[in-house]
């Protein structure tokens, strides 16, 4: 990446970037004591691959409406989303973190709520963390100047979800290769949208949406490994309070 016209406070962001790229995935793996294991296995029955699945089908069109733009037109000080594109960095960076923080605390308040009732809290948590993680997805595009209104941006979002869930450095350096797929996608399309035909539009529509159903259920897989070690003592009443304030708060961090 060319680095040469960037500003100080660029390169400072390009370099956090990478070491972020280079950073082990802090998926919790060996449980948090000796009766880790045993409740990881039976997190694991509490949460299949399909209930993940049905809650990610309608949470991403959720998230997408509750990602109100408003607030971002107005702290942004612009017309419209897209010119957010050809502003300050910094300016962007700003609102990204108010979101990003603001979904943390939100995330830890829940799971501490949901925490209290053991298992059978994990039934509104689930959905509600899955929710609250692709909102924040889709917000803080909006503060760089990015809609997610098209097949492709809809997949985008969706492994966005999928490096968030990666329980290996393989499985990271895999997402971040097809995000970087799919931003040279984005860019190509970027230039010649306007010239298409509804016919190419329409089949395209329709693989894409195959893509995508591919990759909800990759990502429930991911998910459900994922949360099945991060929530292992949530189980507990009580004491799955603390653990799953803590856990959801980690997961959207």
């Amino acid at each position: 990446m060319e680095t040469t016209n960037m500003s100080t406070y660029e390169k400072r962001q390009l370099s956090e970037i990478r070491a972020y790229q280079n950073q082990k995935p802090s998926v919790v793996t060996e449980g948090l004591s000796l009766l880790g294991k045993p409740l990881e296995i039976l997190t694991g029955l509490l949460i299949p691959e399909q209930v993940i699945q049905a809650v990610l089908n309608g949470a991403n069109a959720t998230a997408e409406f509750l990602a109100d733009e408003k607030d971002i037109i107005r702290d942004g000080k612009v017309k419209n989303i897209e010119e957010l594109r050809y502003k300050s960095l910094e300016i962007s960076d700003e609102m990204a973190n108010e979101v990003h923080n603001w979904a943390i605390a939100l995330a830890i308040a829940e799971g501490g709520a949901t925490g209290m009732w053991g298992a059978a809290g994990m039934a509104a948590d689930i959905p509600a963390i899955l929710t609250l993680a692709l909102r924040t997805i889709h917000k803080i595009g909006l503060c760089y100047g990015y809609k997610a209104d098209t097949v492709e941006d809809k997949e985008f979002v969706l492994s966005v979800m999928s490096l968030a869930g990666s329980n290996s450095m393989k499985e990271k350096n895999q997402v971040l290769l097809q995000l970087k797929m799919l931003e040279a996608t984005l860019r190509k399309n970027a230039l010649w949208v306007i010239e298409r035909k509804a016919a190419k539009q329409m089949a395209d529509k329709t693989v894409g949406n195959e893509l995508i159903i591919k990759m909800i259920r990759d990502v429930c897989k991911q998910l459900g490994i994922n949360f099945s070690k991060r929530k292992a003592m949530q189980v507990i009443p009580i004491v799955g309070a603390g653990v799953g304030a803590a856990m959801n708060g980690s997961f959207i961090t």
